[in-house]
């Protein structure tokens, strides 16, 4: 052959390398772990439609969330218009599990970027591979304070933690005068999320003059709650505060409703008492039960945007968002502006783009006053609601802004 064939030939197969380069780079993966089986499987399926939508948000345009980073347009303008595609990974809800997808995610997915776990216990052991590796990890429901005072460079967390929820518990305690809110019972699932519940309850107890009366920890998953109730009775406390995963406070409800047990004030610490599973099984009877919150479908009929995104959601899944779901579409949506922002997919732009990050109120799709990390990689304007279910959902109580006037506290609580 000779050299001006073959200097053809070298033409063509480079140009079709270049295609084959350039479509490669239209599509940004990125990795996602949660509990898509085992007794968390219903959270981290909402978790998993919600980063669905997100996808969709930014893939597609979306102009009637005009103000919402990339919601307009198609795909990522600063690289080209490239889609983005979620890798999802099931951690079966356990630490070890969560770990190894991270590092399969990384090392044969070749993600840029990880997401994730909705456990505390799980971000911790995925999050800690993301950073051996040095890629940026965005958590956007894990609550527990100390994800984010492990000195992490690459740890970025969108929702508020256990502190800033705990601390909304006892403002909204304070304003209760139907019933004394001075002495504090606290149960709370072993493992990360609900032994920094407990550690949060105690620091804020403290500060707002409140005795913890009961300290009750139980094994995560556990078959029987019976001598956890009969603690908790013999406690007699004014306020019962649960931090409890969804099969868990499936559990407790069932027990202390067939011992004819109930706290005065039932207030829990969102998670498993906010899952659709949970609202449609224990609904009609836990007519009053409190839980701290992030999102309410009554908040997001007062925004225009906030409206539209949870009509989003629903149509996808014939559901309302939730307070889990909601702040993993928001996290997502963060992630993914920092990554046009920054033009590129290497590890240290992403995270300089995301240390970059300021949204405003009307840039996100949260009932919050924006999105900014502080030097630990914490969203320093993350905040909290408190809610009552009444009816066939939750409806929101605190701030007293968002209170409608049809909205009923009773106490004590009794079961229905």
């Amino acid at each position: 052959m000779s050299f001006r064939k073959l200097a053809a030939l070298a033409l063509v197969v480079g140009a079709f390398s270049a295609v084959d380069n350039a479509a490669a780079e239209q599509v940004i993966r990125i990795g996602a772990i949660y509990p898509l089986s085992g007794a968390l499987a219903s959270s981290g399926a909402e978790s998993k439609a919600a980063l669905e939508l997100a996808q969709s948000i930014i893939n597609d345009p979306h102009p009637e969330l005009a103000g919402v980073p990339l919601a307009e347009g198609q795909g990522l303008p600063n690289l080209g218009g490239a889609k983005i595609q979620f890798v999802f990974a099931d951690s079966q809800g356990k630490p070890e599990i969560g770990l190894a997808e991270a590092q399969r995610l990384l090392e044969q997915e070749k993600v840029v970027a990880l997401m994730g776990a909705y456990q505390s216990a799980v971000t911790k052991t995925a999050s800690r591979i993301a950073e051996q590796h040095g890629i940026p990890y965005v958590n956007a429901e894990s609550s527990s304070p100390d994800l984010t005072e492990r000195g992490y460079k690459y740890f970025f967390r969108t929702t508020p933690t256990d502190e800033t929820f705990i601390e909304n518990m006892m403002q909204f305690l304070d304003g209760v005068k139907e019933v004394p809110t001075k002495k504090i019972a606290v149960v709370y699932e072993n493992t990360d999320f609900g032994v920094n519940s407990y550690r949060a309850v105690k620091k804020f107890a403290d500060k707002y003059h409140r005795d913890i009366v009961a300290n009750i920890a139980y094994a995560a998953g556990t078959p029987s709650v019976t001598s956890e109730v009969q603690k908790l009775a013999a406690a007699k406390p004014d306020v019962a505060i649960f931090a409890s995963y969804v099969s868990d406070a499936t559990l407790f409800v069932r027990t202390m409703r067939e011992t004819g047990y109930a706290p005065p004030v039932f207030l829990a610490n969102d998670s498993g008492f906010v899952d659709s599973h949970f609202v449609a099984e224990m609904g009609p009877m836990v007519q009053g039960l409190l839980t701290r919150d992030a999102w309410g479908t009554d908040v997001a009929q007062g925004n225009s945007i906030l409206s539209k995104v949870d009509q989003l959601y629903l149509a996808k899944t014939g559901k309302h968002l939730n307070d889990s779901a909601a702040r993993g579409l928001q996290g997502a949506l963060v992630l993914a502006d920092a990554i046009n922002r920054a033009g590129k997919t290497d590890p240290e732009s992403l995270r300089a783009a995301l240390v970059a990050t300021d949204l405003s109120a009307k840039q996100i799709i949260m009932p919050w006053p924006g999105v900014k990390f502080d030097a630990k990689g914490q969203n320093e304007k993350g905040t909290g609601l408190i809610r009552v279910f009444q009816g066939t959902e939750y409806r929101t109580v605190w701030p007293a802004q968002y209170r409608g006037a049809d909205v009923k506290l009773n106490f004590p609580f009794t079961w229905k």
